[in-house]
């Protein structure tokens, strides 16, 4: 793991090449292979995960009704595909709160290398550097909002959608 490969990443905007490499010696490599899970909706995590090369998808468990006898259908949708040149970070909720469980599930599509750095070594890292910590958690903060925003457009459509069906 090396600085160069982490810049890229939203979570590190605004923080120099040395603040940085606090984290690059802390983050673990994991390879995945094709097919593998990578995580799964539900169970325990405590970690933020970079997807540094490779391409995942990340999918979500509907649970649906499916006849008179209230049968639950728990097929996975969907949610998201994404490309290591994404730059995208997964399991950032995980970081925040106690016995957080995972909200989605991620699948490598292909060979993937990921980099995980768990909750007790990312905030010892923020705890020990205030300044690094307000950066990055300042950045996370931006992160999780952007996907809240596009959530809330995507219960929008959905909404809009259900409601023209109704009124036919």
């Amino acid at each position: 793991m090396n600085t160069e490969n982490l810049k890229k990443f939203n979570i590190f905007d605004d923080l120099s090449n040395k603040e940085i490499d606090l984290f690059t010696k802390k983050i673990e490599p994991k390879s995945y292979a094709k097919n593998e899970m990578i995580m799964k909706e539900g169970e325990p995590g405590d970690s933020i995960l970079f997807l540094l090369s490779g391409e995942i998808n990340i999918t979500k468990s509907l649970t649906l009704s499916t006849n008179k006898n209230g049968t639950k259908d728990n097929r996975e949708k969907e949610f998201i595909r994404c490309k290591a040149q994404d730059n995208i970070i997964i399991g950032e909720v995980s970081l925040f709160g106690n016995n957080h469980k995972r909200t989605a599930s991620a699948k490598a599509l292909e060979n993937c290398e990921i980099g995980a750095i768990n909750k007790k070594d990312f905030f010892n890292i923020c705890n020990s550097n205030n300044e690094v910590g307000y950066k990055v958690l300042k950045n996370i903060t931006g992160i999780i909002t952007k996907k809240l925003i596009d959530t809330n457009h995507q219960v929008l459509k959905l909404t809009t959608a259900f409601s023209l069906l109704i009124d036919n």
